[in-house]
């Protein structure tokens, strides 16, 4: 499963990078307002620090300004990956992207029915959202095993990353189903990383060392 991390904070990125975990980054528009930075900018920023896809999101709702702002975004960089919303607008950007050759990823979706839409639109990732989901008292998980046995069932190539990860239960789910991608923010990648047992191993393992009184070399 590749790890994406879901924010626009470039200090942050950073530091996950050199965790040797980081295959790519989503963005959007709430997150890089967050910044106070210039769209583009950002944007820049964190292509030139990883190679792998950086997901950028339309903000127009009609599809010929989702058309052009999807182009705009492209130019920005090889790896930018459109983001347009699951609407019917949405759909027809996506559609008219994917013929361009850009690749697009469907965000904002709540049901496998809306993914398979978008796989058929052209989307090279379809992004359900589990922890919104959860929240209404619907279990994300199940429509991204949904979604996952649907695509799979008509051979589409399109990915699903799951989004909206809140904690690493999220992410093991994700895992275990076979999802392609899990976006998640920086907190829950931290998160799924550490584990008491690891601490209290480590405390105990340097004790006894330190108490032997020896040297590596």
């Amino acid at each position: 499963m590749k790890i994406f991390l879901d924010g626009a904070d470039t200090g942050e990125l950073r530091e996950a990078i050199t965790w040797g975990l980081i295959d790519g980054v989503t963005t959007n528009p709430s997150l890089l307002a967050k910044t106070g930075r210039p769209y583009a900018e950002v944007l820049a920023e964190i292509c030139s620090m990883i190679n792998g896809p950086v997901s950028a999101e339309v903000v127009s709702t009609q599809a010929p300004q989702m058309l052009e702002e999807g182009e705009a975004l492209a130019r920005l960089h090889p790896n930018i990956v459109v983001k347009c919303p699951v609407t019917l607008e949405g759909l027809k950007a996506t559609a008219a992207l994917s013929k361009r050759g850009i690749k697009v990823n469907v965000t904002l979706i709540f049901s496998p029915l809306q993914a398979l839409a978008a796989a058929k639109c052209g989307a090279s990732y379809v992004s359900p959202f589990v922890g919104r989901l959860d929240d209404i008292g619907h279990d994300g998980m199940t429509t991204v095993e949904q979604t996952m046995r649907i695509l799979r069932n008509y051979n589409y190539h399109t990915e699903v990353l799951v989004a909206s990860l809140r904690n690493p239960l999220h992410v093991l789910k994700a895992a275990e189903l076979g999802a392609h991608v899990a976006t998640l923010p920086f907190n829950v990648l931290r998160q799924i990383l550490c584990h008491p047992l690891t601490e209290v191993g480590l405390e105990k393992f340097l004790a006894d060392w330190h108490a032997s009184k020896q040297k590596i070399v």
